[in-house]
């Protein structure tokens, strides 16, 4: 039986990472990061043993450091994909591929990942390991970039491409449906569920600084699919006139998209709130909206 379609290049993705290490600059990583532990300072109660996806440039490390929640985490392991990343700091540390997490079963309390899982081909799979490795009402906290990310240099590259090649090939990663990540959430076996969508929007002097700063955050294309196909420039020329043209404001700097979708999931527990079973109201919602319930075939003015 074969697995899901191997739409990333893992290895390609973590040299992007290696060469970002040491001059990292992730804008969206410490916003999304701030906003993770705005979430976890609501849930009172303690995490003995957490653990960070992806932990980049310690976003999310400072983050907590700075906030109500730091005195209820214990043990925070910080991973990342790439070595390099993890380099030269202290604290407990582990080189962990997302798509193959080394942690036992029922083992965390808590699992947080911001602005990493996105780059996982199978991310239903990753999810199904984080929740394995919670132990029963343990909490996973995670960011990831949506679909409406970068779509203006999506439609800018793949239009110059199409115009000075007659083909184009995808030059921006696919991002998962912020409509479908709740239901991603419940298909890997979560509990309570919850999907939200932050959308950014970041201006710039020109495309190619947009470029730069996804290089700086090891964000730049990592496709299986165009591997090793570098843009000429005359397309990258093209891409950028057209980006100008198009999604330039009043004031001549360009707009680029990101949409950071939250996921807010718990490992089952038996004494967790359930939904009532269907047929088990307590009152008619013709009643609670203090109007007369008519039946199927009465017309609105029947009766009055």
């Amino acid at each position: 039986m074969s697995g899901p379609p191997r739409l990333f290049d893992r290895a390609l993705h973590r040299r992007r990472l290696d060469r970002a290490a040491g001059r990292y600059e992730g804008f969206l990583k410490r916003r999304a990061a701030d906003d993770l532990v705005a979430r976890l300072e609501a849930v009172r109660r303690d995490f003995p043993f957490a653990v960070d996806l992806g932990a980049r440039d310690r976003a999310f490390t400072r983050a907590l450091a700075a906030s109500d929640a730091a005195g209820r985490v214990g043990l925070l392991v910080e991973t990342d994909a790439s070595a390099a990343m993890l380099a030269g700091r202290g604290g407990p540390r582990l080189v962990a591929d997302e798509e193959r997490l080394p942690f036992a079963p029922a083992s965390l309390d808590l699992v947080v990942s911001s602005l990493a899982l996105h780059w996982t081909n199978d991310l239903v799979g990753a999810l199904i390991q984080i929740r394995q490795a919670l132990r029963p009402d343990g909490l996973f906290l995670g960011a990831m970039l949506g679909g409406a990310t970068l779509t203006e240099l999506r439609q800018a590259l793949t239009e110059a491409e199409l115009e000075l090649t007659g083909g184009a090939g995808p030059r921006v990663s696919p991002f998962a449906d912020a409509l479908d990540a709740a239901g991603l959430l419940q298909r890997a076996g979560f509990a309570l569920p919850v999907a939200d969508v932050d959308r950014v929007t970041v201006r710039y002097d020109h495309m190619l600084r947009l470029i730069a700063d996804l290089r700086a955050m090891g964000e730049t294309g990592a496709l299986v699919e165009g591997a090793g196909r570098p843009l000429a420039r005359a397309v990258v020329a093209r891409a950028a006139q057209l980006y100008a043209e198009r999604f330039a404001g009043e004031d001549g700097r360009i707009v680029a998209t990101f949409e950071i979708v939250t996921l807010t999931g718990w490992a089952p527990h038996p004494d967790q709130p359930k939904p009532l079973p269907r047929g088990s109201a307590k009152m008619r919602l013709a009643d609670a909206l203090g109007v007369r319930e008519r039946s199927a075939g009465e017309k609105a003015g029947d009766g009055s």
